[in-house]
């Protein structure tokens, strides 16, 4: 939830309500990174989180200009200038993680790989817990092989980037209810389910496959403190189960959002270049059609769940989070 959704009141209030609010901080300059935290240690002194993409390494070299000449159509349809050859890189890793250390959070997460060992090894010693993404049994003992303390097993129903790292992306897509328990029953570490988690039920089945504990993305993206875009908020609100599709029509890498114009007239092209430097090269398209509330070319990232997302300020959906998950319990076990 990178890119401006996890603004720091919507991490502090998650926080102070009683969950553990997370920072999406992977494409922020250090000093970005700092000044964010900071903002959110002002509005909380409760534990939180901040998540950072593993380092991929260097990109091959990629040629732009097919991608810019369709950009260029789309450009001119929202006045923008023409696009211009992209940025290829991320923020630097170790200066980002430097800044995160400085930060201290309570909980560093990471999702696209496994971090050096000795960026880990700098979080253990500083006391700081690390939790990593698994879309698959085999990428759950790798990170349990690492040293991390926690494992967020991501299902197929999740919205965002696939955090699939360990084989083809294909491979990764297990549906939440049937990757968290052979996880679970994989590993000796805690595992936190992700993926189509909305409400109390589902927090509630979460638990009965053996979660110590859920991740929800989506349903905190319509939440008033939530720096989503009002028309992407709208969208969320008015989809369907069946309205998002795993894309890398804005980024490069493979991730879940509700299908539009810009998604269908991509699918299948040989002009998308690699993350991140498709990421880059729409930057200002999806800014811009934000701005103007055109959802045919937003990047509009969901989870499978968005029909069932909430219109409430984030301390609210926590409390309505844990009432109906004490209440679905209750009734499950008797």
């Amino acid at each position: 939830m990178g890119g401006g959704i996890t603004t720091p009141e919507l991490v502090a209030a998650s926080s102070n309500a009683g969950g553990l609010g997370s920072l999406g901080a992977s494409y922020l300059p250090p000093e970005e990174i700092v000044r964010q935290a900071r903002a959110v240690q002002a509005l909380t002194q409760r534990p939180f989180a901040i998540n950072l993409f593993s380092p991929m390494g260097a990109l091959p070299k990629i040629e732009p200009t097919p991608m810019l000449e369709i950009l260029g159509r789309y450009h001119a349809q929202l006045g923008l200038p023409a696009p211009q050859a992209p940025a290829t890189a991320l923020p630097d890793f170790s200066k980002q993680v430097e800044a995160v250390l400085s930060c201290a959070p309570a909980v560093f997460s990471f999702t696209f790989g496994i971090p050096p060992a000795e960026v880990l090894e700098a979080f253990r010693s500083r006391g700081i817990l690390l939790a990593g993404t698994a879309t698959t049994v085999e990428e759950a003992r790798r990170l349990e092989a690492a040293g991390v303390d926690v494992i967020v097993a991501q299902g197929a129903e999740a919205g965002g980037h696939r955090g699939t790292f360990a084989g083809p992306f294909e491979g990764g897509l297990v549906g939440t209810m049937a990757l968290v328990p052979q996880v679970v029953d994989a590993v000796k570490l805690p595992v936190v389910a992700s993926g189509g988690i909305m409400d109390g039920r589902g927090i509630a089945a979460a638990r009965m496959l053996g979660a110590s504990g859920v991740q929800l993305g989506t349903a905190f993206m319509t939440c008033r403190e939530a720096g989503t875009a009002p028309a992407h908020k709208a969208a969320l609100r008015a989809s369907r189960d069946d309205a998002s599709r795993i894309t890398r029509a804005f980024t490069g890498r493979p991730g879940r959002m509700i299908a539009n114009e810009f998604i269908t007239a991509l699918e299948g092209s040989d002009a998308v270049l690699p993350f991140p430097a498709q990421h880059y090269a729409t930057i200002a398209l999806r800014g811009a059609a934000a701005r103007q509330g055109d959802t045919r070319l937003m990047a509009l990232w969901s989870g499978q769940g968005a029909p069932l997302s909430r219109e409430l300020s984030a301390a609210d959906l926590m409390q309505t989070l844990i009432a109906e998950t004490e209440r679905t319990l209750r009734a499950a076990l008797g």
